[in-house]
């Protein structure tokens, strides 16, 4: 495959399975281990308008590359714009002006139209261009269009991504055919994925070239965990975006201070307060994140999958209840925590103990990780009673409890907050193993009521799988009928 032309960047980042540690991993007391998944996020960014770039005096088209056929308004009226698309849901398109804030404010986008809007998206742009417009030696960004493609097992199925038509444009993406609104997340983390690869895109597209990525990742991921933040409207633990930029591995949460006196973008002085967050150059403030086992590998002769429910829960009301009991019943909590923490380590331990020494355990022999589940699961429960939360609801506990019977299946738990998202299996990396679960599957409903309303109906093995790599470079040809 040939690169890219210099006029377009194209850039993916993964989505995650944060196999234990949730609710745990919001205090720097405790770690998290996460898991990339080969489910991806892409981002393709192309120039609209001829704009300085990359300390070049300004850049169209590279020699063979076609000029986009929309050249959007910023063609016609000279303003700076960014046309976003997202052709596979339905009206998924955000056209914003690019406006600069007095008082070092930053850089802000102004939505055109009234159409209903997409905040991750949003706040990505503000954080990125502002960042871009105080590093980059020219203020003039030209036009973009920002092409935002999903791997498939993001979203639930629809009646239009079942149809073989579905995949008429591009192999690997499907048409969903409904509004973005109205399609079902599985819980993969798609807005930190889409955050990753939206700031990383447009900065690598600006100010970096596609080789820099392995040394810009640091800042890359500093800007990405500030735009995720900002946009979900709090600071949250940052593993999520962690794994979309670095990958698969052991994670402690970065100090809520480092984001906390930041402001918002368009505030007097909001870029001079981002840049030194992004280096990593406010001494009072250092980046504490702690990420270990870069590209963490699962043992050989094993696998991650998950199951699709249908079903997803709303994780931040569940975070703040999880929370109040916690500060309210601090002695119970507190001999929990430890005791999930203490499983928790030592399964990751055993994981890798195993990973790295495949020899000492020819025969497969994954009981131990088996049994150090089960137990992780058993807290998880308890956590659930106590706190009057669905962190594993007792349908999700019928259906991991049926699972883990198949001959093949090593453990499963409901990852992250729990609730009624997609859950995620260990399982022998066999095909056979994946034929039996797909026929239990195809067969299994639930039957008991649920302790707090839900209800599972059809449970789908999604295509995707353990993949440990974080933030990539693309090509383009894969996106043909799409871009």
């Amino acid at each position: 495959m040939s690169p890219l032309p210099s006029s377009v960047t194209a850039l993916s980042a993964p989505g995650k399975v944060l196999l234990t540690g949730g609710y745990l991993v919001l205090d720097r007391g405790y770690t998290g281990t996460v898991f990339a998944l080969d489910a991806r996020i892409h981002v393709i960014v192309q120039q609209l308008r001829r704009g300085h770039r990359r300390g070049a005096s300004g850049s169209g088209p590279a020699p063979g590359a076609e000029a986009p056929s929309n050249p959007g308004a910023g063609d016609q009226d000279g303003e700076d714009t960014v046309v976003v698309r997202s052709p596979q849901f339905l009206d998924a398109v955000w056209e914003y002006g690019v406006q600069r804030c007095g008082n070092g404010g930053g850089v802000k986008v102004i939505q055109k139209g009234d159409g209903p809007r997409n905040p991750f998206v949003e706040t990505s742009l503000n954080y990125a261009l502002t960042y871009i417009s105080y590093v980059a030696d020219s203020k003039d960004f030209g036009s973009l269009s920002v092409t935002i493609m999903a791997d498939s097992d993001y979203y639930s199925e629809t009646a239009a991504s079942r149809r073989p038509s579905s995949q008429g444009r591009g192999g690997r993406f499907v048409n969903f055919g409904v509004p973005l609104f109205e399609a079902h997340k599985t819980g993969l983390g798609s807005s930190a994925a889409l955050v990753t690869a939206l700031v990383s895109a447009l900065v690598i597209h600006r100010t970096m070239q596609p080789e820099d990525l392995g040394a810009g990742r640091d800042k890359l991921h500093n800007l990405a965990q500030a735009a995720h933040c900002a946009a979900q409207g709090k600071v949250g633990s940052g593993f999520d975006v962690a794994s979309a930029v670095y990958g698969s591995c052991l994670y402690r949460r970065f100090s809520p201070s480092i984001l906390e006196s930041l402001g918002d973008v368009g505030s007097a002085g909001f870029e001079e307060r981002l840049f030194p967050i992004v280096e990593d150059s406010d001494p009072e403030h250092p980046w504490d994140t702690e990420c270990v086992d870069f590209g963490m590998q699962l043992p050989r002769g094993m696998q991650l999958v998950l199951c699709d429910v249908d079903c997803g829960s709303q994780t931040p009301s569940m975070v703040k209840k999880v929370l109040e009991w916690r500060n309210n019943n601090r002695k119970e909590a507190d001999i929990l925590w430890a005791s999930l923490q203490n499983n928790n380590e030592r399964l990751r331990q055993e994981l890798k103990r195993l990973a790295q020494h495949p020899d000492a355990n020819p025969e497969g022999d994954f009981s131990d990780i088996r049994t150090l589940i089960q137990r992780t699961r058993q807290h998880i429960r308890t956590l659930t009673r106590r706190t009057g939360v669905p962190i594993e609801p007792s349908v999700q506990s019928e259906l991991l409890d049926s699972v883990s019977e198949i001959e093949g299946v090593i453990g499963g738990v409901v990852p992250g907050a729990g609730g009624y998202d997609a859950i995620a299996l260990l399982i022998r990396d066999d095909p056979t193993v994946i034929a039996r679960l797909r026929d239990h599957l195809a067969n299994w409903t639930s039957t008991i009521e649920d302790d707090f309303g839900g209800k599972i109906g059809n449970v789908r093995l999604l295509g995707v799988q353990h993949g440990s790599e974080g933030a990539k470079n693309e090509m383009l040809e894969q996106y043909a009928g799409w871009v």
